[in-house]
């Protein structure tokens, strides 16, 4: 995945998809300084900034942003 920065359509089109209060599966992170979160761990989506990172409050204690382009993340 590239760490290009996205349009205001995708930015929007993720905002429209992962709403405050949803729940989410982490798929991937490429993050070198995560020593928490592995793939499968779930959380709750708290926003997504005008970026196209999604914070997540993860069910383990983290509030890692998923970053849009990088890391992978589904609704559940």
């Amino acid at each position: 995945m590239s760490g290009r920065m996205p349009g205001k359509a995708a930015i929007a089109a993720r905002k429209a998809r992962y709403i405050c209060g949803c729940r989410v599966e982490l798929v991937s992170m490429e993050d070198p300084y995560n020593t928490e979160l592995k793939p499968g761990e779930q959380g709750t989506v708290i926003c997504v900034d005008d970026t196209g990172t999604v914070f997540v409050n993860w069910d383990c204690g983290s509030t890692l942003g998923a970053v849009y382009g990088v890391d992978g993340i589904r609704k559940l």
